[in-house]
């Protein structure tokens, strides 16, 4: 049967309407995707930057955890983001975690690798952690696609050094020496690595470019004739001592090296007596007796004459220039580590009499007074240097420890509240410090709100102050409060001084709070195996955990040793009496 032409004819516009029709509604249905597409991409974008500089803000003010909270959903958003990458790879590194900082920084290398920030963070901190290879692999890279920036071929050259690969990197400090020009610090640098690899000549050599580059310098033959001295070839040690001296005559350096040359060839009359004319010349100007005599301590300190020697010395010279401040705080340090206290302390009085602003005197007398425990004396110095030097933050720290210990807590707040006032804004770590010792004071007050409001604000300023996130951990293990806050400061101490016996006892302690006495048990027997004090307090803890576990011989043992170690109190005594355990 012929077929209707003139029927399909007019049925093909109809399909064409109808195809047109699909075919628009499909392009529509893509175009609605890629807009979604776009919109959610977007939406991403705002997402992301929000939270960057969020996270940038935020630890601008100190506020860490916050930042690298906000940082990380970063990454959330983009895993591929170089700069949240490199932001957090220095928060791990704060934290003591070297292998995320490792891990993090290669990431943000792999993302942006043309940024040289990124790649000398990656060679700098391989270097710090003893990762030489990728350290030199990575300087090598950076000097080659940096010619210019000569810093690069020192860092080169200081990773080749770690490494031990002594050749390459002297061949290193030759190329920044025709870089840079001779100079004494890469002079002084190839002669200490020649002088590694037993190439004396070599090392040698160094010295004499330098001797002949600054003739007038009497320190390069004194240097030279040194090295000579030690490798006992007396003729040319002498020959250099005496260039020096017609260099310098008033060469402090001379003296005592001439003084060593007699000592080596057997002339030890000789040798003191040099000294000792030079000390008593009166002619002599006393900064260089005080040079002379700074360099023969540290020769005293390296024989079996020790120091007594100088002494009779000191007094002659302090005799002959009563005026002079250097040789009384010299003489007082001497004195100090000799362990004579008094006469210490009577020198460094004479300086602050004498030169009421000098600093270094009082603190040579806040040192001893600590050390004694001289209470009183640590708040006459304190205040009167408060005074004297308003901008310097110690006296205030230790006018606080001294107060507390004089059971005066109000006093200390006041001190530490003062002091956090002038500590600059950059000094985050010892504001830190401060608070935490106002932390301190407002437990012993029995006022835990306070408390741990001033151990926010410490670890505002420093996220890694040990001392706080322990006692932080620690007082909230004993108020039962925030358990697992407390576990994670406490993990970060144990994280930071892995062998710290109070820092796992903290841990340990938390972990039998929240129940989990297993795990606390090898907190607990790993602190003791740390533990060089004998604490009775760990000891009472490994018995109420050893209780806690069914092993009850063994904790009634521990409870009666912890006794033995001197830890007293009711609650102990009534453990050890009903073999059971009960809560302080």
């Amino acid at each position: 049967m012929r077929p209707n032409v003139e029927r399909v004819v007019s049925d093909i516009p109809e399909r064409n309407k109808q195809n047109n029709i699909y075919m628009r509604i499909f392009y529509i249905f893509l175009l609605l995707l890629t807009v979604a597409g776009s919109a959610f991409s977007q939406t991403d974008q705002r997402k992301f930057d929000y939270f960057y500089y969020e996270g940038l803000n935020l630890k601008a003010a100190g506020k860490y955890d916050a930042a690298f909270d906000a940082l990380s959903h970063c990454l959330s958003i983009d895993s591929t983001a170089a700069p949240v990458l490199y932001e957090l790879s220095f928060f791990y590194m704060q934290l003591d975690r070297p292998e995320k900082t490792v891990e993090y920084l290669r990431r943000a290398v792999e993302n942006s690798s043309d940024n040289y920030t990124y790649r000398m963070a990656l060679a700098s901190v391989n270097r710090s952690l003893g990762m030489f290879d990728e350290a030199v692999e990575e300087y090598r890279k950076l000097s080659k696609q940096y010619p210019e920036k000569m810093d690069l071929v020192f860092y080169l050259a200081d990773a080749l050094t770690q490494k031990g690969d002594i050749a390459e990197s002297i061949e290193a400090y030759d190329t920044l020496e025709s870089a840079v020009g001779m100079n004494e610090a890469l002079s002084q640098q190839k002669f200490r690595l020649y002088m590694q690899i037993e190439e004396k000549e070599k090392a040698y050599k160094e010295i004499e470019k330098l001797a002949n580059k600054f003739p007038m310098d009497a320190r390069y033959p004194l240097m030279l004739g040194d090295l000579y001295l030690e490798n006992k070839e007396m003729d040319k040690a002498l020959q250099n001592y005496e260039k020096a001296h017609k260099i310098d005559p008033q060469n402090p350096y001379y003296v005592v090296s001439m003084s060593n040359y007699y000592e080596a060839i057997g002339d030890n009359a000789a040798s003191e007596s040099l000294i000792r004319d030079a000390l008593v010349n009166e002619k002599l100007d006393v900064e260089t007796k005080v040079g002379i005599l700074s360099r023969y301590i540290i020769r005293l300190q390296h024989t079996e004459k020790g120091m007594e020697g100088a002494n009779a010395i000191f007094d002659e010279l302090i005799e002959q220039h009563p005026e002079d401040i250097d040789l009384k705080l010299m003489y007082g340090s001497l004195l100090t580590a000799q362990e004579k206290k008094e006469e210490a302390e009577f020198q460094f009085q004479l300086v602050t009499e004498m030169e009421p602003g000098n600093a270094s005197a009082w603190q040579q007398l806040l040192n001893l007074a600590l050390r004694n425990e001289q209470l009183d004396e640590v708040v006459r110095i304190c205040t009167t240097c408060m005074d004297m030097f308003p901008d310097a933050p110690e006296y205030y720290f230790y006018l606080g420890i001294a107060y507390y210990q004089q059971d005066k807590q109000e006093e200390a707040l006041q001190v530490y509240r003062d002091g956090i006032a002038i500590i600059p804004a950059e000094n985050g770590r010892l504001k830190s410090d401060f608070y935490g010792q106002m932390g301190d004071i407002y437990y012993q007050m029995e006022q835990l709100d306070k408390t741990y409001e001033a151990y926010d604000e410490a670890l505002k300023y420093n996220m890694n102050n040990v001392m706080v996130l322990n006692n932080y951990a620690y007082f909230l293990a004993l108020d039962k409060k925030d358990l697992d806050k407390a576990l994670r400061m406490s993990l970060q101490t144990i994280n930071m001084e892995s062998e710290n016996a109070t820092y796992l006892d903290t841990y340990a302690w938390i972990l039998f709070v929240k129940g989990e006495y297993k795990l606390a048990k090898i907190y607990i027997e790993r602190a003791i195996e740390h533990d060089d004090t004998n604490s009775s307090e760990l000891v009472d803890h490994y018995g109420d955990i050893l209780f806690m576990i069914g092993e009850k011989e063994r904790a009634v043992e521990q409870w009666k040793k912890a006794k033995e170690l001197g830890k007293e109190g009711e609650v102990l005594d009534r453990k050890i009496a009903e073999e059971a355990y009960f809560e302080e």
